[in-house]
Formats: C-alpha cells, structure tokens, sequence
C-alpha cells in the first residue's frame, strides 16, 4: 500500500454555499428564510426544467439539484421559484476565483462555485493552510455578501470530503497524520466511486464505514469489487490520494466596476464612469491578448436593485470604442431616469484571439464604425496609449470624453 507523503501538501477545496441561490438572496433580501429553488417557474406543477441548486430551507424539503422542477413544485408549491441568470453568477464567480488566484496560480476549476487550490507553496507568504482558508473566506464575505465552506488536507479527496461535512459556512481541517482516523466513522457513500451499487456489494460483505474498508486487505476487495475498483476504494479509505491540482487556463470574464461614494443622479457623470471601465476592460484584454464576444452591463440602483442586461458581438472585440457603444446602449436600455445609480459595471467573456480577426480594406481610425468593427489605425493608437499608460500611469493620457468640465476648463 502507497504511504502518505512525507512531506504533505496543503490542499484547499472551497465550495460555495447554495452559490445561485445565496446570489438571489443576496440581491433580494426579502427572500431571505424562505425556500428558494433556481430553475424555471413551473406552471401548475408542470415544467420540463430542473432545480439548478436550492437553498438550505428548500433542501428540508428534500429538493436538489437535478430534480426535475415539477416534482420540486410538489414538495414545495409555496417556496419561491427564480429563473437562473448564468451570465450574473458567472461574473460573480469571476472575482471569486480572482481572490482565489490571489493566493495561488495552482486552482483547478471544477465549476462556477467550486475549486481546488493548492496552496503549498503560499504557506511561507500566507501561512498555513487553516490561516489561508479563513482569509479567502473573510474576504468572500466582506468583498461578495457570500459564504464558502472550505476544506483543508492534505490531498483533493479529503479536501472535498472535508468540506462536505459541516456545510455552510464551514472550516473542516484534517490535520497531516490524522487522515484514517477522520475517514473511519464516515459512512462508504463518501467513497469516490462507491455510488448505489457499490455501496449494496460493499454492505453485503459487511463494509458500511470507511474504516471497514481500509482494514481489509486490498486483495480481498480487489477479488469482490474488481481490481481497479478494488484498489481504489482502499488506497482513498487509507487517506490516499496521488492526483495533483490542474489548473485550467483561462477565465470565464473579465470586467471592471464602480461602487459610487453617493447614490448618482446624473447621467453624464454614469456614462463617464462607464466609458472609463470599458477602456479598462479594453486596455486589460489588450494586455493578456485575448479578445471578448459578449459585452455585459451590471447596474445597481439606489435599494441594492441590481439589473444585468448582454449583448453577443458578431467577432471578438478588445477596443475601446466598441465596448464602449454597446455597453452604453445597454445603460440606456435598462436606464430608470427616476433612480439614483448605486454602481455601474462591464464585463467581457466568450473570449478568443484579436489576431484572427479579419479587418476590412476601408477600416481605418478616420473611417472604421466603433460597432461593426475596429480599425487598423484605431488598434495602432490604442498599442500606443497602452505603452504610455504602462510607463507614465493611466493618467497621463485621458480622452477629453472623460475630463468633468473643471477639467475643460469651462
């Protein structure tokens, strides 16, 4: 049998709490206590959608993820059904993994609300592995209004079933050393590869907890189960777990967004605003080389009402001006004169590469359309306003767009 590493890593396995639905609670307060299921709105108890994630009061009614909507409606025709907003949770994600990141480069992405991390080499910087997941999750809660329940051990399998165990907002540590001794008492559905089936072999022969199956010899459960099953399901009943954390390249989105210090009333100072975080956007897609096809505005009124409305590009685009057209059309779309706007926000995702982009013959910086497409010259005079703002700061070059009338001098 494998023996432990002598030298354990740090393993984190962070999974947020009923991530879609704490999102919806935390834009609509009111619906906080209530059983709240993310999926389409059944009619009458019918409707061929499923539960996308419930919140901990639906889960007392024995709803989950994948169940279809309408039996869900049976067991809860009083909780509150929520159409999902995939691209708004996307984007939530997005700076969650960028705290993520902020700690480490070694995240593996499992889904939007949940990730490994290998924070091993970050001890020295961020300390131990217990200190790094309460500061990642001190900052989900102070920077997002969510929860996270984390997982510390020394591989991805007792991470995970670490931060299983006492969710939400839970902080599970299997110290190095103690790995059976926490597996033990667990019951064989916590086996990574002991679904239904299993789980009926493994009783018939008497194995109902972890640590009945790890005081067998692999030889017997290798002849019951099958060799590779058999193998398996000792080495992780053991505590063993060889697999690395696989970061995967690339992020989902990219955006930029400003909470205002008051509540704004006028339009002009939004739009300006705006016009600022789409050349930032731009400017940070021009620097990783990347270019993104569907444009999003996030608007928060006065109220913490929070509105999200996209727009898909017919090619990748990383300039400025283009950004900037449909996210203003997007702002005025969903503008409400009557209220006051709390924060404003771009981002960018369905990313691909600039460099396949087909320019037309006529395009050029006098004459290109900021819509339909960005010009030779116009991309040319971005590079060179990127390199200035890389040497002398982003100020020393500003679009008189963006000046106030102080600035102007008027």
């Amino acid at each position: 049998m494998p023996e432990l590493e002598a030298r354990p890593r740090t393993i984190l396995h962070v999974d947020m709490d009923a991530f879609y639905a704490a999102v919806e609670i935390r834009e609509d307060p009111s619906l906080r206590g209530k059983p709240v299921i993310i999926g389409s709105a059944p009619r009458k108890g019918r409707g061929r959608g499923v539960v996308s994630t419930a919140n901990y009061e639906a889960r007392r009614y024995g709803i989950h993820s994948a169940m279809p909507i309408s039996q869900a409606w049976r067991r809860c025709p009083d909780g509150v059904y929520v159409r999902p907003r995939i691209g708004f949770y996307a984007e939530i994600s997005g700076r969650i993994f960028d705290i993520f990141r902020s700690f480490t480069d070694q995240v593996e992405t499992l889904s939007l609300d949940e990730a490994f991390l290998d924070v091993t080499a970050s001890r020295r910087l961020f300390g131990t592995g217990p200190e790094i997941a309460t500061r990642i999750r001190q900052r989900i809660a102070e920077e997002e209004r969510l929860t996270a329940s984390v997982g510390v051990a020394s591989n991805k399998y007792l991470a995970k079933v670490a931060s299983d165990l006492r969710k939400p907002d839970a902080l599970v540590v299997v110290p190095p050393g103690t790995e059976r001794e926490f597996l033990a008492p667990l019951s064989v559905s916590r086996l990574w590869g002991a679904g239904p089936k299993v789980q009926a072999r493994l009783a018939r022969l008497g194995l109902r907890t972890i640590g009945d199956v790890a005081r067998n010899e692999p030889g017997f459960l290798e002849a019951s189960l099958g060799g590779k099953l058999g193998r398996r399901l000792h080495e992780l009943a053991n505590g063993l777990d060889v697999r690395r954390v696989d970061p995967r390249p690339g992020r989902k989105s990219l955006g930029k967004e400003v909470t205002f210090p008051e509540d704004v009333e006028d339009r002009a100072q939004v739009e300006r605003t705006l016009l600022a975080l789409c050349e930032g956007v731009a400017r940070a897609l021009r620097r990783k080389g990347i270019a993104g096809r569907t444009v999003q505005l996030k608007l928060r009124w006065d109220g913490f009402e929070t509105h999200t409305r996209q727009r898909t590009l017919g090619r990748p685009a990383d300039m400025t001006e283009t950004i900037w057209s449909v996210a203003r059309e997007l702002f005025r779309e969903a503008d409400d004169p009557r209220r006051r706007v709390r924060l404003i926000g771009v981002s960018l995702s369905g990313f691909d590469h600039p460099e396949g982009q087909q320019l037309g013959l006529l395009d050029d910086l006098d004459g290109a359309d900021p819509a339909a497409g960005d010009g030779a010259a116009r991309r040319e005079l971005a590079k060179t306003m990127d390199a200035v703002a890389d040497r002398f700061g982003r100020d020393a070059l500003k679009r008189a767009a963006l000046l106030d009338s102080n600035e102007r001098g008027t």
